[in-house]
Order: C-alpha cells, then sequence, then structure tokens
C-alpha cells in the first residue's frame, strides 16, 4: 500500500467523514459544552479499535490511540462553535437561532479532517504491519484558550515526537509562524457603596477605577511594542446609577508576537489597575484566566507540508459550489476582497471565488495569522506544523456569519477532505522515513534550548 492507495481509501471514506463534520456543524456546542461532538468523534474511532482515553482535568478532551512504536504522531482536532454565530446554510445572513451559536471558524472541518486522517493511516498500518503510533487528539475549549493548555498542564503530548495541526480558511498555504501568545485576565475592584446623591462622599466607587484603569490601559497602547494588542471589556459596572458601585470588573486580552512580551505586558498592566485602585480608594484583584504561547516555528514540519500540499491535487468545485462562493463573496467589502487576493499573490482580475492553488513558498511570509491558538502551546512541547486550506471564499473573515454558511457546505467539506489528505500523506512521509522525525526534533531542541515552555496556567 502506497501513498497513492492511502489517499484513495481516504476518498472512499469521505462521505462518512463529511458526515460527521455536518453532524457537528448541525449542532454547535460552545466552549466547555462539546459533549455530542466529544461522544461523537469517540463512537467513530471506537469503531475503528482505536483505544480511547479521557485526558484528565481537560473538559471534553480525549486522545484515541492506534498501532505501537515509534514514531508516536498527534493529530490535533478541534469541535467546538462559537456563541452569536447561528446561520443556515444561505448566502445572506439567516440564523438558525437568533444568537444562537455557530461554526464560524470552522471547527467542525477542523477536526473532522484530523478523523479522515487517522483512520487512513490506520488502514495503512494494518496492511503493511509497519511500526509506529498514531494519536488523533480531541481538544475541546479553544475558542476560550484553554482546551490544549490544560492537556498540556497535565503531559498529555508528552511522549509524542510529531504534532499536525491545521486550520478551515480561504487559502491553501503552509504556516511557518503564525499566532500571538495570549494572556486572559479579569481586574475585579472593590469599593465602598453609598448614596449617590445623598452621601457621595461616603463612597468609594469600583467602577470609577475600572474606568480609570480602561484609560491608563489606552495611554500604555502608546508605550508597547506595535504589533502588541490590548483589549478589554467592562463584564460588571455596578448596579443602579443612584448607588455608588461597590463592585465592577473588567476583562482583558493581551496579545503580543512572543510569550515574554506578554509577560512583561501583563505586569505593566496590572500596575495600572493598582494605580487605579490607589486613586479612587478601592482594592483590586487579578486572576489571570488563562493564556497561550505563538507557535514555534520548524522548518523540517514546513517543507514536509508544503511538499504534500504540492504533491496532492487542490479540490475541484462545481458551477454550483463556485456561484455559492461567488454570492458570499459579494456580501463583503470588495476593497477587502481584493486586499486578501493580493495578499496570496493572485491578480485581483483573475476572478478567483475560492482559491484554488497553493501559496507560492515565497509568499508565505505575507501570511500573517494573527489570532490566537492554544495549538501553539503544543508545539513550545513538540515539533508542530501548521496549514491552512481554503474553506471559505477569499475575503471571508474567520468569526463571521459567511464563515458559518461556508463551514457547512459542500464546498467548505471539499477542503477539509483536502486537509485530512495533506495530513495522511504527511504521515505517511513521516512513517517511511525516521529521518524527517529526527531532523524535526533536532531543529524543536535548539529552538527551545534557551526557552523552555511553562504553563500559563501555573
Amino acid at each position: 500500500m502506497d501513498k497513492l492507495d492511502v489517499l484513495n481509501y481516504l476518498d472512499e471514506i469521505s462521505e462518512e467523514v463529511v458526515e460527521v463534520s455536518l453532524e457537528i456543524w448541525n449542532n454547535p456546542e460552545t466552549s466547555e459544552n462539546e459533549v455530542k461532538a466529544f461522544n461523537l468523534f469517540k463512537e467513530v474511532l471506537k469503531s475503528y479499535d482505536f483505544r480511547i482515553t479521557d485526558i484528565e482535568d481537560s473538559g471534553y478532551a480525549f486522545v484515541a490511540e492506534y498501532g505501537s512504536g515509534s514514531p508516536v504522531i498527534a493529530v490535533l482536532g478541534e469541535y467546538d462553535a462559537l456563541p452569536g454565530l447561528s446561520q443556515k446554510l444561505d448566502t445572506k445572513f439567516n440564523p438558525v437561532v437568533e444568537n444562537g451559536p455557530g461554526h464560524g471558524c470552522g471547527h467542525n472541518l477542523l477536526g473532522s479532517a484530523g478523523l479522515g486522517s487517522v483512520l487512513a493511516i490506520k488502514k495503512y498500518l494494518d496492511e503493511t504491519k509497519k511500526s509506529g503510533t498514531i494519536r488523533f487528539y480531541g481538544c475541546p475549549e479553544e475558542e476560550t484558550l484553554l482546551g490544549k493548555v490544560k492537556m498540556a498542564k497535565v503531559g498529555a503530548f508528552d511522549d509524542c515526537d510529531i504534532a499536525l495541526s491545521w486550520h478551515p480558511m480561504n487559502a491553501n498555504v503552509a504556516i511557518d509562524e503564525a499566532f500571538l501568545s495570549n494572556n486572559s485576565i479579569k481586574f475585579k475592584f472593590n469599593g465602598i457603596s453609598a448614596h449617590a446623591a445623598q452621601s457621595p462622599e461616603s463612597g468609594r466607587s469600583a467602577l470609577d477605577a475600572v474606568e480609570l484603569m480602561n484609560v491608563g490601559a489606552n495611554y500604555l497602547r502608546e508605550h508597547v511594542i506595535d504589533s502588541a494588542r490590548i483589549h478589554y471589556t467592562i463584564t460588571n459596572a455596578g448596579g443602579a446609577p443612584n448607588i455608588v458601585p461597590k463592585e465592577a470588573e473588567s476583562w482583558y486580552f493581551v496579545r503580543a508576537p512572543y510569550r515574554k512580551d506578554v509577560e512583561e505586558i501583563t505586569e505593566r498592566l496590572i500596575k495600572v489597575a493598582k494605580g487605579a485602585a490607589m486613586m479612587t480608594e478601592t482594592t483590586v484583584e487579578h486572576t489571570i484566566l488563562g493564556g497561550c504561547y505563538e507557535k514555534l516555528p520548524n522548518n523540517v514540519l514546513f517543507d514536509l507540508t508544503y511538499k504534500n500540499m504540492m504533491e496532492i491535487p487542490t479540490p475541484e468545485y462545481t458551477e454550483e459550489e463556485l456561484e455559492f462562493a461567488k454570492t458570499i463573496q459579494e456580501s463583503l467589502d470588495p476593497d477587502k476582497v481584493d486586499a486578501e487576493i493580493k495578499k496570496y499573490g493572485l491578480l485581483s482580475d483573475e476572478k478567483q471565488y475560492i482559491h484554488q492553488g497553493v501559496v507560492d513558498k515565497d509568499k508565505v511570509g505575507s501570511v500573517v495569522v494573527s489570532g490566537s491558538s492554544d495549538s501553539g502551546d503544543v508545539s513550545w512541547l513538540v515539533p508542530m506544523n501548521l496549514f491552512l486550506t481554503a474553506t471559505w471564499p477569499l475575503g471571508v473573515p474567520a468569526h463571521s456569519w459567511q464563515a458559518t454558511a461556508s463551514s457547512g457546505s459542500s464546498m467548505g467539506n471539499k477542503g477539509m477532505i483536502y486537509a485530512a489528505k495533506i495530513f495522511s500523506g504527511m504521515m505517511y512521509d513521516l512513517l517511511n522515513d525516521p529521518k524527517l522525525v529526527e531532523e524535526a526534533k533536532e531543529e524543536f531542541e535548539k529552538r527551545t534550548k534557551k526557552s523552555k515552555y511553562k504553563s500559563p496556567l501555573a
């Protein structure tokens, strides 16, 4: 059984994989609530004789393992949805449930691609009796950036040799550097309540402290690195306006390209909070809810990813699918669509509604993945790759109704099967060339020699 046989087998089981994807898309579950997806993945994998183990203290997380011996290859799968992004399979905004959840980040596709790939490689291991262990990691709570951080804290990835990851997007591209490191922090201020008209001098406003902290944080923006991001919301602003608020709370995200920058900016933000408390004669407590790392590059796995993306044909689309993509694209700002098309090295007059090639290796540096993901933490524990495939039309932003609609479409599922094939091709190469595994691990050791992973939850 060669690589082409593996990919052909994946085609044979693609209908089952798509069914899983659509079942999850039709039953979106937000972080910490992924009961149906958790059970569905385990049920399918168990039917293929994978050994299933729930991961302690990690919510709806599990690992499914098949094979024996080295190398141990992990495939990361996610399945949580986003609040407020409910959407029917439609080219206009049309929620299934008003303000309900939806797969606006395509995690129904993300987990299902990993599932398809491990089923295909399981077939390969059975046919060839080759040494090697494959693992599917069911990873919850990615949208809160906590799932894999919790899993890492209990050692779930400690004995892996390689980890493989991807994400649905609007281009086919291998990624070397990605994600912003992140901290999620809540600040709770406590003051003294009083009648706001009759005896305001007796009160000490926790809300004043929150607002002063926000002003201070906005001034802090001028004195951090350009690529850093500080954003917040007020989660508790007090009660009735005639009562001086005794309690108030704000919730901050701090992001930057490197973990050390996030930690430094977090310390400065805590000082701003303490200053706001001093000015208002209130007290403040902060809680770091979690955090995550940026993706650590690995050139060996990047090259292997790109090689397989070039070897494996990209999807072909029907006229109906292209029309669907065109209509979705027309709901977007045309200037932003053109900017994205140029970013991927395409010509705007080519009229591509969905990306149908692979972004050239020399243009990868212009593709910035500036969100955060707990997958970054895994890359600091074990050599890891990352790639994107086109599951949404060009121009569609993540966390949008357009992304939700596309993630439930046949067009989106074709991009998902392409991702599964890339995973399968990479695993085939890693199982047949031990040198690749060793080179990836050697590079990882060099990159982490002076900077070891420290759990943001510690």
